[in-house]
């Protein structure tokens, strides 16, 4: 007799996790966050409100809106770490004059300051990522196309 052979398993394997995609993207950014908290500690900032004194400290004086399309939040989001940042008088927020409905959001001079101290910051962690400034861009490039990607398929 016979036996009989068992049936293929229908249903389709999946990559194990390591071998996922978003499971790399998610756990390299714990690891960033990680090495950002870090650095940060003695500037007194979180990696979000780092964040956002990136952006003011290349063009100050940006709406709410406009700092969330650049750190791609929403003001759900932005206006308790706005709110937090200035409560460390890191930044103003102010209702524009033209629409009242717009906040203007500002570096104080303290949050000004900060640009200086952060200034090594960015190198110190390309260090600790142990790639070259080279390599650093070029990742860069290629998860900057990926997002973009991706939020076309949102």
């Amino acid at each position: 007799m016979t036996k009989a052979k068992p049936l293929p398993d229908p249903t389709p394997q999946l990559p194990q996790i390591g071998e996922q995609l978003c499971f790399a993207l998610y756990s390299s950014s714990l690891a960033m966050n990680k090495v950002y908290r870090k650095r940060l500690a003695p500037l007194g900032v979180t990696y979000p409100q780092y964040l956002v004194l990136m952006v003011l400290w290349q063009q100050d004086a940006l709406t709410v809106n406009g700092i969330g399309a650049l750190l791609f939040l929403d003001s759900a989001t932005l206006t308790p770490l706005l709110k937090r940042m200035e409560a460390l008088e890191l930044v103003s927020r102010t209702r524009a004059t033209s629409d009242e409905r717009q906040v203007i959001v500002t570096l104080t001079a303290a949050g000004r300051a900060l640009r200086k101290k952060a200034a090594a910051l960015s190198e110190s962690v390309r260090c600790a990522a142990g790639c070259t400034a080279a390599q650093a861009m070029a990742l860069n490039r290629q998860l900057a196309t990926l997002r973009e990607a991706l939020l076309a398929n949102v």
